[in-house]
Formats: structure tokens, C-alpha cells, sequence
């Protein structure tokens, strides 16, 4: 006979409800912009105040939390940095996108970069050259400008505008390479309006002259830009007939590089809706 209730083995009901409210605790505080108070975090979570107070003390007691009595507000503690510095020494986003990257590479003959965002640049942590094709600046832990290259395009189109705002206040935040790209706010809006309306992001020469790259964003369980990937490829070797030319080059690249974007967002847990 089952030890178990009838009702923890129900479909879609946690079997362990304060681990279930402790966890989504955790994850409503990691998306705030700031400490939260408790009668935010319960409601907003549709857990009863009181159970939200016991299980704020107890990650309390373990330093998941931190409560701040003149604001009665409460947020993330040192326990959860630590967690996402293991989660960043243990490289989970590279290792699960080298293979996504690796057999786009080898079904388009072109090099692809996985890129994460890293203040108002992209810091690639994967790169899959193809073979036959030119060398990139692109190496595993390069910094480049975000606004100047496809990765970073794609997730600067899927950050809030606020925060894209507070990146690039002024001209003074636009570092330039080739003389190419946006060097004021309003260009930039303007270029990421581009990229929310088509679903992928361009680069022509911006990083390196003779270069195009194509760029999708990745998005994590919350939605959230965690990454982008990117297909790049020398500018001469695209076909010459109309047919075949450089917009049907970049549409083809961008869908490979959605799909491949789709597969890696499944690998870390979030599913595309479904297109109708």
C-alpha cells in the first residue's frame, strides 16, 4: 500500500508544496528590479502572508534572503549569488550549446557564435568555425561592442527599453570599429525597432569589414535574453544572381540560426509558443 496521498501524486500539483512555494519564492525575487515586501511576494504568488513569512525567515537563517527593516522589503541573499556563481563556473549554457552550435555550423558551412551580454558588450563563449572560412574575432571570451554586433542586436531588442536606455544614455556609450553602425540613442532605437519587427538581427562590416552576420536571440524560462546565436560568413561569397543574393542569404541563415535558437532554448528549459 502507498504511503503516498491521493492527492500528491495528481497531475500538476507539487508533491512537496514548500519546497514548490520556497522555489517560486526564489525565482519572483531573481526577476524583481529590487527587495520586494512580503505581502508582494505572497500575493503575487497566491500564497497564504503567513507561510510566506516562515519560509522568508528560514532562507533567511541560510542567506538565500536578506530582509531590510527600514524598507520592509526583502531580496536575494549571498547563497543565491553563490548559486549563479556555480552556475556560471560550471558553464551549463556552453556545454549544452556547443553541440546546438556545432551541427549548425556543419549544415550551413558557415561559423557560429554563441554570446551572452556582458554590460554594454557581448562575450562569446562558444564558436564553431566552419571550415574554409576566414578567421573571427569572435573567439571564446572576446568582448565586443553589443550594439555593433548581430548577438548582441537580438538581445538588446528583447531588453526592456528602459534598461537599453540606461546602457546607452549618450553618444559617449558607442564605441565604433569600422566606422560603420549607430552612434546615438535615437539610431540605435531605431535599428532595434528593425530587429523586433523582422525576428533576427543584421551586421554588415560593422565588426569587421567583409563580414555579414545574422543573430536570433535565445530566451530563458522567464523570457529573459540569456544569449544569442549567430551565423557569420564573408560578404564575397554570396551568390550573384537576385535570386540568390544577399537578402536570401541572410533570411536563410536567420531561419537556421531561429531553429538552432529554438532547440537551445528547449535544452535550458523553455519552450517557443507555437506558431498558428
Amino acid at each position: 500500500m502507498s504511503v503516498i496521498p491521493d492527492d500528491a501524486e495528481t497531475p500538476g500539483r507539487p508533491q512537496v508544496p514548500a519546497a514548490d512555494h520556497t522555489l517560486r519564492i526564489l525565482s519572483f525575487l531573481g526577476r524583481q528590479r529590487g527587495p520586494a515586501p512580503a505581502r508582494t511576494i505572497a500575493t503575487a504568488l497566491g500564497i497564504p502572508r503567513s507561510t510566506a513569512y516562515h519560509l522568508l525567515a528560514t532562507l533567511q537563517e541560510h542567506q538565500f534572503v536578506v530582509h531590510l527593516p527600514e524598507d520592509r522589503r526583502w531580496g536575494l541573499g549571498i547563497a543565491a549569488f553563490e548559486l549563479a556563481g556555480g552556475y556560471s563556473r560550471q558553464e551549463p549554457l556552453a556545454r549544452l550549446g556547443r553541440p546546438v552550435l556545432a551541427d549548425l555550423a556543419d549544415r550551413t558551412g558557415e561559423s557560429a557564435h554563441l554570446a551572452v551580454m556582458h554590460g554594454r558588450d557581448v562575450l562569446y563563449i562558444v564558436e564553431e568555425r566552419a571550415p574554409r572560412r576566414p578567421a573571427l574575432v569572435t573567439d571564446v571570451g572576446v568582448r565586443l561592442p553589443a550594439h555593433l554586433t548581430a548577438t548582441g542586436r537580438a538581445m538588446l531588442a528583447a531588453l526592456p527599453r528602459e534598461q537599453v536606455r540606461a546602457l546607452f544614455p549618450d553618444a559617449a556609450a558607442f564605441a565604433d570599429r569600422t566606422g560603420r553602425g549607430p552612434q546615438r540613442p535615437g539610431e540605435l532605437r531605431e535599428l532595434l525597432r528593425a530587429v523586433r519587427m523582422r525576428g533576427f538581427a543584421e551586421e554588415d562590416g560593422e565588426v569587421t569589414l567583409g563580414l555579414r552576420s545574422v543573430g536570433v536571440v535565445v530566451r530563458d524560462h522567464t523570457g529573459w535574453p540569456a544569449a544569442a546565436i549567430a551565423l557569420t560568413w564573408p560578404a564575397d561569397a554570396e551568390p550573384a544572381d537576385g535570386a540568390a543574393g544577399p537578402d536570401a542569404r541572410a533570411l536563410e541563415l536567420a531561419a537556421r540560426a531561429g531553429a538552432a535558437a529554438a532547440e537551445l532554448e528547449r535544452r535550458i528549459g523553455r519552450a517557443r509558443p507555437a506558431q498558428s
